[in-house]
């Protein structure tokens, strides 16, 4: 599996399918034409072009209505829950934050947050969301053994880079990349600090990638 970076807490997931998770990017262009887009929450800057592309999205429930409501084919699930999308395994998990779908004139509530764990060609790549952090990410671990974590760093609206250590430490990938950092002042991290720390401190790898770099899984 192929993983690319897009910026934000976008990613693509290539392997026999194209998997786009919150397809927002204030850097680069996202790829019209994904075979699936998964939506952590309803926030503009996770769903992003969801709308746009049209495309099938699993998304959590109220935020499957919304777009359902605007003509995308979405699969709706929730915190829990296992689906699987043209070959691909969607397992949603918790996350701690909120979710207000903002494009709905005023807004409406978009359910909770959650996470995935996406499996596709043997390997699962776990993308937290925007989350706090909380104890049951040991669950996540246990259940889903995931190759890849996906982690916020950003501070202010997601957990800093002290909890996502505690974070990378519950759930145990032996890879994790720090993810919704930097886009805007009020999140800028050093994400090299928080690389340094956790690998002196453990035997798990960090990998930051620049918008547009890929990482073969």
């Amino acid at each position: 599996m192929e993983l690319t970076y897009l910026g934000h807490s976008c990613v693509l997931l290539k392997g026999k399918k194209t998997v786009l998770v919150d397809p927002f990017s204030p850097e680069l262009e996202i790829p019209p034409s994904p075979d699936i887009v998964a939506v952590t929450h309803g926030h503009a800057d996770h769903m992003g072009s969801a709308v746009a592309l049209k495309r099938p999205t699993v998304a959590i429930n109220e935020v499957a209505k919304y777009l359902k409501s605007k003509g995308i084919p979405a699969e709706g699930m929730n915190i829990g829950g296992t689906i699987l999308v043209e070959g691909v395994t969607f397992h949603m998990v918790q996350a701690i934050h909120s979710s207000w779908i903002e494009e709905a004139g005023i807004g409406c509530n978009g359910g909770g947050a959650a996470g995935f764990v996406i499996g596709m060609e043997g390997r699962r790549v776990y993308h937290a969301g925007d989350t706090a952090l909380f104890s049951d990410m040991k669950l996540i671990g246990e259940l889903c053994h995931p190759d890849v974590a996906l982690l916020p760093i950003g501070g202010r609206f997601t957990m800093g880079p002290e909890e996502a250590m505690i974070a990378a430490r519950y759930i145990g990938a032996p890879l994790v990349i720090p993810i919704h950092y930097d886009t805007w002042p009020v999140i800028r991290q050093d994400p090299k600090q928080f690389r340094t720390a956790l690998e002196r401190t453990t035997d798990i790898r960090v990998r930051i990638l620049s918008p547009g770099e890929k990482l073969t899984i």
